[in-house]
């Protein structure tokens, strides 16, 4: 972490919630790595989680929840209904919203330091409403206008909204984590393949991803670094899923909408500033750069495909 002298030393316990999940396992191994004790709760654990304490519940449950909170200084709030075709949507919605507004609200009244959410970059809808068209503009921020059309994004707008109400009324500080598709580098390859058969699918999202390394180190930062008040935080990866230039995908597949900041060589469609000033975070691992961390713009691709330059 590049901001050491701003760590919080006093961090000793995180709650994990959606902790046998594909994030929720690599942050508490990560944390566990970095000395601090984890409860690990979730609704069910497909093998046993390396946690000292571990819980098999639902986090609605206002009961379950205070129980984990015991002792817990961050909350890490990962569980949720992932996507609008894996529950009918009065279900999905009432889940997800109902689990981030207890989780919030008995964290508060624990005295827990700070609460680390996942949203996503859903929650401003247009990369799920196709009759959104595209984005009010480039690259995508947290200011960016809404447009929603499905359960599942309006879930993660509410989530966003109660965290800021939760901030006001109490002082508790939050973080919400607009994730874009994020996956190991393996995986996140073959989605790869998949958009660049068809770049236009992704436009509304900006052709943005994020490898599972750096969603780890972004919620590590937001665990340990101090912060005050209630933030919305865009991460992705330093370049695209499709491996052409930047400007060239636009000029192609969105040439009416407005770009608001000069988009060179390979450089992603999301802006990540908030999330650098506040936690000191950049994302380092590209898909197209196999031998680890990267610096700059990633090499060229080795997928095959029409859109492929």
């Amino acid at each position: 972490m590049t901001r050491s002298e701003a760590l919080d030393g006093d961090v000793r316990r995180v709650l994990v919630t959606g902790a046998d999940g594909k994030i929720g396992r690599a942050v508490v191994d990560a944390l566990l790595d970095d000395g601090i004790a984890v409860t690990a709760l979730s609704l069910a654990f497909d093998r046993p989680s390396p946690a000292d304490r571990v819980l098999t519940a639902d986090a609605a449950d206002p009961e379950a929840v205070s129980e984990a909170l015991r002792d817990v200084d961050v909350v890490v709030h990962l569980a949720a209904i992932p996507h609008p075709t894996l529950a009918e949507p009065f279900t999905g919605f009432r889940s997800n919203v109902s689990a981030t507004f207890n989780v919030l609200t008995r964290s508060a009244r624990h005295g827990v330091r700070r609460v680390v959410l996942a949203s996503s970059i859903n929650a401003f809808g247009v990369p799920m409403n196709a009759a959104a068209g595209a984005p009010a503009y480039f690259p995508i921020d947290e200011r960016i206008p809404t447009d929603i059309s499905d359960w599942y994004s309006l879930s993660k707008q509410c989530d966003e909204l109660s965290a800021a109400m939760i901030t006001r009324s109490t002082g508790m500080a939050t973080a919400a984590i607009r994730f874009p598709h994020t996956d190991s580098r393996d995986r996140l390859l073959a989605t790869a393949q998949s958009v660049l058969d068809d770049p236009a699918a992704s436009m509304r999202e900006g052709w943005s991803y994020l490898d599972l390394r750096d969603a780890v180190d972004v919620v590590r930062r937001a665990v340990r670094t101090p912060f005050g008040g209630s933030h919305v935080l865009h991460v992705s990866a330093p370049d695209t899923l499709v491996s052409r230039d930047t400007q060239e995908l636009l000029d192609e597949y969105a040439p009416a909408v407005p770009v608001n900041k000069a988009v060179t060589g390979r450089a992603p469609l999301i802006d990540s500033s908030v999330a650098r000033e506040l936690l000191g975070f950049t994302a380092r691992y590209s898909i197209w750069a196999p031998d680890g961390p990267i610096g700059d713009a990633a090499q060229p691709a080795r997928l095959t495909g029409t859109s492929a330059r």
